[in-house]
């Protein structure tokens, strides 16, 4: 995997399933990182023996990273929904405490006036 500049866009050489590709990117270490994820759900995907046609290989591999992707998904928005509702609850409670403590000051004020 090398990097290069052209035109004032960076560049890198990647190797995924024994093909050599030429990619522009912001960050090249990512563009690396996605590349090597791809070549091992590939390889992955090969060694299972199911296909050896890299067109196949590619459109499995593809699936089984959108999958991994949507399940991803799936958690962070179930994450999200709970932290809002945890968020819901703190609120309650804040406000049931917050008039307690109003009404406890009220009186400490009322006997405090009344003395």
């Amino acid at each position: 995997m090398t990097a290069e500049r052209m035109d004032g866009q960076e560049f890198v050489t990647v190797e995924i399933y024994d093909q050599q590709y030429h990619l522009a990117g912001t960050d090249l270490a990512r563009v690396r990182r996605l590349a090597a994820r791809v070549d091992e759900q590939m390889r992955a995907v090969s060694a299972q023996g199911r296909t050896v046609d890299s067109l196949r290989v590619a459109v499995l591999a593809a699936l089984n990273l959108a999958d991994a992707l949507m399940r991803a998904e799936e958690r962070l928005a179930g994450l999200s929904a709970e932290a809002h509702a945890d968020t819901s609850i703190s609120r309650e409670e804040l406000l049931e405490r917050a008039r307690r403590l109003s009404g406890i000051l009220e009186s400490v004020l009322d006997t405090a006036s009344g003395s």
